[in-house]
């Protein structure tokens, strides 16, 4: 299971996400954090459509989208969001 930041480095409420993130993934084990900079990467936001910093991303095991959310979530939220990541 992936989860992903998408941030921009003028973007306060990415540090929170990036701490929430990180909080939840000490609960996923098997959970890797990745982050992407819109301002670095511009081409990555663009084809991951990305609107908004924060954006939170969570892709399975085998790479396929299961959520997508603007805003800083909760770690309980963001666990709830990685349930769908989990296998069969």
């Amino acid at each position: 299971m992936e989860l992903t930041l998408v941030s921009s480095s003028f973007c306060g409420a990415c540090a929170r996400t990036r701490a929430v993130l990180h909080d939840a993934a000490r609960f996923l084990p098997d959970a890797t954090v990745t982050e992407i900079d819109v301002a670095r990467d511009p081409d990555a936001a663009e084809v991951l459509d990305i609107r908004a910093t924060p954006t939170v991303l969570i892709r399975d095991a085998e790479g396929a989208l299961v959520f997508r959310a603007e805003g800083v979530p909760t770690v309980p939220q963001v666990l709830t969001a990685a349930v769908r990541a989990l296998p069969a």
